[in-house]
């Protein structure tokens, strides 16, 4: 795991005192979506398919940030959408970073080079780039020519002038252990990215393409194979060591999507981002007026084959610091990570 040492020790710290409280159910990261436009139609992406009224809305500065604040988690994905259109996201980016919270603005790349100016360099703040795959996987993705080349070319200038830049990948059933293993080398050896998430394509009820999410144990087998020979460790992957045992089956858990909610400009969603039962209009609400127990694997049909991130990354989190034994691993791979 590659996360920063100052933010392993504040997230450590902020799950510490969840538990001194005796706090059940808190958030660890807060996918913000101040808007849902994009400039491009990525094949496995349903946020686009809102009517063109909501796609011209724009979620104004104080209501980001004050459902940050109202939530009150350490981290905060913002994502949508393409956020690189709102026109005040720097601004979303500058309070959330003077509040010290660790922010990192997902985006496709293509407006970067020509808003970066806009972004200052600090450890509260990361680029995290969309990269589903190299050159011509990747543009098949998103459904256009020359992405890749400008994503690498903005992720270039970006560490060029000091920015923390992050990853992001998708993979699908039409993946192989080689295809990922050739864009993660890529990302980590030759871009030298600070750190790389990776996701399992969970079936998207809106997204335009539905034949191309991955099963269970294809996710297992996926993940097992290009693990393999040291990879796993080599690479700056942006995960706890738990999150990637779960990947390649050496581990289950139940989900906890509490853990990290979403807030977008229609409010908090039921239960995660990836599904929609229903909005309200605070933190509060969604945490006590939801039914947790019925959503993951096993227990509603929509989350059968779901090994997303959002929903079992922070249950391998708490599993970590419930454990001196995989706190003690996860605390070597980050020093390593950090070292690589």
């Amino acid at each position: 795991m590659a996360m920063p040492l100052r933010q392993s020790i504040k997230v450590a710290t902020y799950l510490f005192e969840q538990k001194l409280r005796k706090r059940e159910k808190f958030p660890l990261i807060v996918e913000l979506e101040p808007l849902f436009a994009c400039n491009l139609k990525c094949e496995g992406c349903g946020k686009i398919q809102h009517p063109a009224g909501v796609l011209k809305q724009r979620m104004p500065v104080a209501q980001a940030v004050g459902a940050v604040l109202e939530s009150g988690a350490p981290m905060v994905s913002i994502a949508g959408g393409e956020p690189l259109m709102h026109p005040q996201i720097d601004e979303i980016v500058r309070q959330l970073v003077a509040r010290k919270k660790y922010v990192f603005l997902c985006t496709n790349a293509m407006l970067l080079r020509k808003k970066i100016e806009k972004f200052t360099p600090s450890p509260y703040f990361a680029f995290a780039v969309h990269i589903d795959g190299m050159r011509e996987r990747h543009d098949e993705s998103v459904a256009k020519e020359g992405v890749f080349d400008e994503a690498v070319a903005a992720i270039k200038e970006a560490k060029k002038r000091g920015f923390r830049v992050t990853t992001n990948s998708t993979f699908f059933n039409t993946d192989t252990p080689q295809t990922i293993i050739e864009v993660l080398n890529f990302l980590n050896d030759d871009l030298q990215v600070d750190e790389m998430m990776l996701s399992p394509a969970y079936a998207y009820e809106k997204a335009p393409d539905q034949e191309h999410f991955l099963g269970v144990e294809q996710t297992r087998e996926l993940f097992k194979k290009a693990f393999a020979g040291g990879n796993r460790l080599r690479w700056r992957l942006n995960h706890s060591p738990l999150f990637l045992d779960f990947l390649e089956g050496k581990a289950d858990f139940p989900c906890t999507a509490w853990a990290i909610p979403n807030y977008s400009l229609f409010g908090w969603q039921r239960p995660c981002y990836l599904m929609s039962d229903g909005y309200v209009p605070t933190y509060r609400q969604l945490i006590e007026e939801t039914d947790w127990s019925k959503y993951g694997r096993g227990k509603d049909p929509r989350c059968a084959n779901c090994m997303a991130h959002c929903g079992y990354e922070p249950t391998a989190v708490l599993a970590t610091m419930g454990s001196l034994k995989e706190s003690i691993r996860a605390a070597r791979e980050t020093v390593s990570g950090n070292r690589g």
